[in-house]
């Protein structure tokens, strides 16, 4: 029994590790000033799930562990995101309305960047990134945007994210 609560810490501790080198990432000031992302909460929530669906994609490929540990990085996620709503003031009875919503969005995003990552198709994941993180298909960072997501992906796909030092280790390309 105490083995098993010591590996579910080690396990929360482990994806707190990991959403925190996400968020990191994501909150570099060059997605913002060079990349044109909007900084706001929506542009912020748009990177930090750009790079969650990343490494959800990465950890599924690790089979049944890695998805387990996929689910519990998008838990995470959800949670940390309904803390910050309720930081800004949202209130109650309609964080629930709007955690529903943000998952629904992050389905479709996982969706959409996924079938064009898998399918090595450029063009609609510039589509698909510049239309959900930049407002626009066509805007003029969406193919650098598209590039990023395709190296980070071969990033991560050398990268082993179930060992326990895995989050120090955790890394993206160069944007």
């Amino acid at each position: 029994m105490l083995s098993f609560l010591k590996a579910r810490r080690q396990s929360r501790a482990q994806i707190q590790a990991l959403y925190d080198r996400i968020v990191v990432t994501a909150r570099q000031p060059e997605f913002y000033a060079v990349g044109g992302v909007p900084d706001t909460p929506e542009g912020r929530f748009e990177l930090i799930a750009l790079h969650v669906i990343l490494t959800i994609s990465r950890l599924n490929a690790e089979g049944e562990a890695g998805r387990a540990a996929g689910q519990a990085l998008f838990d995470h996620f959800f949670k940390d995101m309904d803390y910050a709503m309720r930081e800004m003031g949202i209130g109650d009875t309609t964080i629930g309305k709007k955690i529903r919503a943000m998952a629904e969005v992050f389905y479709g995003r996982f969706k959409s960047y996924a079938e064009a990552s898998d399918s090595a198709d450029r063009s609609a994941l510039a589509d698909a990134i510049g239309r959900n993180l930049l407002g626009d298909a066509s805007h003029e960072q969406a193919g650098r945007f598209a590039d990023y997501f395709q190296s980070c992906a071969e990033l991560l796909a050398a990268q082993s994210l179930l060992d326990s030092e895995s989050s120090d280790e955790l890394r993206f390309a160069d944007f």
